[in-house]
């Protein structure tokens, strides 16, 4: 343990409990503040265990499950600059979504998820130009985006951003005495300049600009400020005249924009499930910094289903601190926006269990329609019904 935070760390303990688990495991009695978790629900197509970390001072991870009789919907809204851009997500793209597929013949497609990503953007962006006169800094704040609707045993995802949607399905093995294996299968593409493609991606669309991918801080940044290439919000990078005041001068840049820099345009994916596949983990960056996909998906299929985006969220917790060369037990004990976010980000994990077999004949099954938001810890009925 540093010296440093040896002395400052004893007049920041508080045992303040903030874990809402449904199902509490006698390894994770949990007194963190930090951790909020649903150790397992239901859904439409079977279980889901949800958990959110926090890392900033002010949480800026966004996040929903909503669950209907016959869909799931998840979202994964990783903010950045502030927690407005994700709040707003949270608020208004399941509804744009629900509002496009009624108004489509009561259906689901990746043209109807795009198109709510895009109201969604649409609707961020004329709140930044409300309220610029009175919050100016609203231009400099944004959110990566993951969202993943499950429907008629087809999943489609929309990503904006780093965060990630990985899913685990079974091999089988032709070696004898072995049993199926699990592999993982990233689902998304991750919109980030530290990525070689994404940067030859951004230059390809702006030739006549040396400047759009700069090494700042030993880290590759768009414009020299920002590492996702994708995401909602971040109106300043999008529209010239939404610059901050230059008051603000983290966020000035050497040349004003000409044109957008920064796109709302997600990546889509669309997967017919099939047996095989049991289980999709949706989690923001900070999860994957930690673990690979496949040690995530190798953890999901090990233990248990109650408590495993918990189990997720520790397990990279636990890693973080060790490149420290301290202990989690000790870092979770400074107060928060001290120390947490030198060693984690916020972090959010959804892990939505498929089940493919059909209920016995006749059997009603029993799916509560819930709408449930990660960290805020609040849960409540969901309109999830498209007819």
């Amino acid at each position: 343990m540093f010296p440093w935070l040896a002395r400052i760390a004893p007049a920041c303990w508080r045992p303040v409990s903030r874990c809402a688990c449904m199902n509490e495991d006698n390894n994770n009695s949990n007194n963190d503040e930090a951790l909020w978790c649903r150790d397992l629900e239901k859904h439409s197509y079977g279980d889901f265990s949800f958990a959110v970390v926090q890392g900033n001072e002010v949480i800026e991870d966004h996040s929903q499950v909503e669950t209907g009789k016959e869909a799931t919907f998840v979202g994964v809204y990783d903010g950045h600059g502030g927690p407005d851009a994700s709040r707003f997500i949270s608020h208004h793209l399941f509804q744009n979504l629900i509002r496009l597929a009624r108004a489509n013949g009561a259906t689901i497609s990746d043209d109807i998820l795009r198109s709510a990503v895009s109201a969604t953007e649409d609707g961020f962006l004329t709140l930044v130009r409300r309220t610029c006169g009175i919050k100016p800094l609203m231009a400099a704040i944004g959110s990566c985006c993951l969202v993943g609707v499950m429907w008629k045993g087809t999943l489609y995802i929309a990503n904006l951003g780093d965060s990630r949607a990985v899913i685990g399905h079974l091999v089988r093995s032709n070696k004898i005495g072995r049993s199926n294996t699990i592999v993982a299968e990233q689902l998304t593409r991750d919109h980030n300049v530290s990525i070689e493609e994404v940067r030859q991606e951004l230059r390809s669309l702006h030739p006549d600009d040396s400047d759009i991918v700069v090494m700042k801080y030993g880290v590759w940044r768009v414009k020299g400020v920002i590492q996702v290439s994708r995401s909602i919000g971040d109106a300043y990078l999008k529209r010239p005249e939404l610059s901050p005041h230059p008051s603000y001068p983290r966020f000035l840049l050497s040349e004003p924009i000409r044109r957008p820099v920064l796109t709302a345009e997600p990546s889509m994916c669309t997967r017919v499930l099939q047996p095989s596949d049991k289980f999709v983990i949706f989690a923001s960056d900070g999860l994957w910094k930690c673990l690979t996909n496949q040690q995530a998906v190798e953890i999901v299929y090990k233990y248990p289903r109650a408590g495993i985006a918990k189990r997720l969220i520790k397990t990279a917790l636990n890693k973080a601190a060790r490149k420290s060369k301290m202990r989690y037990d000790d870092v979770k004990k400074v107060k928060k926006g001290i120390i947490w976010r030198l060693f984690h980000d916020d972090i959010t994990v959804v892990v939505i269990f498929i089940d493919h077999e059909s209920p016995p004949l006749g059997a009603k099954m029993s799916v509560p329609e819930q709408s449930v938001r990660g960290f805020v810890d609040t849960a409540g009925p969901s309109n999830f019904n498209i007819m």
